[in-house]
Parts: structure tokens; sequence; C-alpha cells
């Protein structure tokens, strides 16, 4: 856990320190418990969904539903309430910015210290996992830097590219 919360501080500074327009800047120990809980609550959106999945697939309607509408709340509304307190989501040049500052970690560091840990473990399908999840988070990160320069050259002046 106490790596991806460190993730989550690589992935969204500038967001954070941005803050809301619209009400006072959290303190840094609010700004600190508030990406605790988005992870909580990202990942229990993702796991309930996982296990909607599930009960639906093993024929239990009834569990699925329930899993599925915790998994919306905790999306739709935990989550998303926190982040605007945080102040996540900015201009669309400042969201490519922190998405391209996370896939680059993900893609230089953490994928890659996650594969070695995991073929020294003996897990070699863990570490082909994450070697795979991280040409895909290369192909993000080629995406996102392209859409930024293209966003970045449409916002300068004429004349002046």
């Amino acid at each position: 856990m106490r790596l991806a919360i460190v993730a989550l501080t690589v992935l969204v500074p500038a967001a954070f320190a941005a803050g809301r327009a619209s009400s006072p800047k959290p303190s840094p120990q609010t700004i600190e418990d508030l990406k605790t809980s988005m992870h909580g609550e990202a990942f229990a959106f993702a796991k309930y969904d996982l296990f909607a999945k599930h009960a639906r697939a093993a024929g239990d309607p009834k569990l699925a539903e329930l899993f599925g509408s915790t998994a919306r709340t905790e999306h739709g509304q935990h989550f998303a309430e926190e982040a605007d307190l945080a102040g996540l989501v900015g201009s669309d040049i400042d969201n490519l910015k922190d998405a391209i500052a996370g896939e680059r970690y993900e893609v230089e560091t953490m994928y890659p210290e996650f594969a070695r840990k995991a073929a020294a473990a003996g897990d070699q399908a863990a570490a082909d996992r994450f070697n795979e999840i991280r040409q895909d988070e290369a192909g993000h990160l080629r995406a996102f830097e392209a859409e930024l320069q293209r966003l970045e050259k449409a916002a300068k002046p004429t004349g002046m590219q």
C-alpha cells in the first residue's frame, strides 16, 4: 500500500498543488488524507466492479447489482467528491502533464522494478505481466505526449509556431 500511495503522490502533484478555485486550498495534512482516501476509493471501485462481473457470470444478479451499485458509489460519489476537494482536475494541458508524469513513473520506475522483483522471487508469470503492462503504459505515455504537443502548439499565437 505504501508504494501505491507514493505512486499516487507522483501521479498527481500538480493537480493537488493547484487546489480548488471555489474554496480555500486544503491543509497539507488534509491533502495527504485525501490522497490516501482516494486511493482506497479507487481500489474499492475496481475491486467491486470485478466482484460484480464475477457474481453476474456465476448467475447471481442480485449480488452483482449490490457490488455494482457500491462500485458506482465509490467512484461517482466518494472518489469524485474527494477529487473535487483536492483540486485533482485542472486544465487539459495540466491534466496531460499530470498523466505524463504518472505514465512515465510507471514505465521508467514502477513496472521495471516490479518485474525485476517478481522474476527474482521466481514469479515469472507476474514478471511477464508487469513487463506487458509496462508496454501498454509506454503507449499511453506516447499518446499523452503527442496530445500535449498538439494542444501546446494550438495554444501558441499565430506566427509563433
